[in-house]
């Protein structure tokens, strides 16, 4: 993904090599096989692929309607729908290609017990690294949101950790008092890197039945919606992480180069690809060349160099 032997756009992740920082996005691309038959698309053009929240039985996800389009976004609750685990490991690894890129499994569950059987089945896979959903309901505690609550979240983490020595992402809640106070509990709970951020709550109402257009009443926007939320909390986090070493996917509306370039000057070391997917399954590569193009007119050898270096006013 080089135009020349000066300009690279390799990014070192937790110690996995990513040919590019472009990251295709949990629950966008299945489990790294959806965009297969699209002609022209290429694994190759993405460093690593997320694939689907796996939780530790299978699941039929929520009713419909589930994706809703919003202005400069989209709305959806697909409810985790995954064949569980086993057959994630058993039956969909083994057909997928490392050679071309890294793969990461998302891990999601209801319990921190669950959270880490998924973990420890993911542990014995081919699987590069593993990142943990946060984001997910506790029903033994009522329903809160594990991501939501700093003390919660350091326990999924710690319980992840002790079964697994794979790169551990977490993926982190926007929908949270503290992001970054949360950051530092995961880094000390064992967390090896972070996904910034996860979707914004959100609803829509058809106006004629007066009830909600989603079928789980409510859903996670994602979209050019949320991009500045996200740049700030990516920003934000990256003050806890970069003493630490702990690398970022930075991630919400990117859905060109300059989008992925504001991102690795707020603090991220890799950028997530999701809704612009939808639209545009073949944005990837555009986005590496508007990467290059800049590296090079900026005189920068590699992304690693542009990570972090927002100026900021009256600094």
């Amino acid at each position: 993904m080089t135009s020349n032997s000066e300009t690279s756009l390799a990014v070192d992740f937790c110690g996995l090599n990513f040919n590019t920082p472009l990251v295709l996005l949990s629950g966008c691309v299945g489990f790294g096989e959806e965009y297969t038959r699209v002609k022209g698309f290429s694994n190759r053009d993405a460093g690593a692929i997320c694939l689907k929240g796996t939780t530790g039985e299978a699941r039929p996800g929520n009713p419909p309607h589930r994706v809703y389009e919003t202005p400069n976004g989209m709305l959806n609750a697909i409810g985790l729908q995954n064949p569980g685990v086993d057959r994630v490991v058993d039956e969909i690894l083994p057909q997928l290609d490392f050679d071309e890129t890294r793969f990461i499994a998302n891990v999601s569950g209801s319990s921190i017990e669950e959270y880490r059987a998924v973990t420890e089945r993911f542990n014995d896979s081919p699987i590069d690294a593993i990142e943990v959903n946060i984001s997910c309901p506790n029903v033994k505690e009522g329903g809160v949101t594990f991501g939501n609550d700093p003390a919660m979240s350091a326990k999924v983490v710690a319980a992840c950790r002790e079964v697994t020595n794979k790169p551990l992402i977490i993926k982190l809640s926007p929908n949270q008092t503290d992001i970054a106070a949360n950051a530092k509990g995961c880094i000390e709970a064992g967390a090896d890197a972070f996904s910034v951020i996860n979707t914004l709550m959100g609803m829509a109402i058809d106006i004629e039945s007066r009830t909600p257009i989603i079928g789980n009443n409510q859903g996670g926007l994602s979209g050019p919606a949320i991009k500045p939320v996200a740049l700030l909390k990516v920003h934000q986090v990256y003050q806890v992480c970069r003493d630490h070493g702990i690398p970022i996917i930075g991630q919400g509306g990117i859905c060109n180069a300059e989008d992925a370039i504001e991102f690795l000057i707020a603090g991220a070391t890799a950028v997530g690809i999701g809704t612009a997917l939808f639209y545009d399954p073949l944005v990837c590569p555009k986005i590496n060349q508007g990467i290059q193009a800049y590296l090079e007119r900026h005189e920068l050898q590699s992304v690693a160099q542009l990570t972090g270096t927002l100026q900021l006013h009256g600094r």
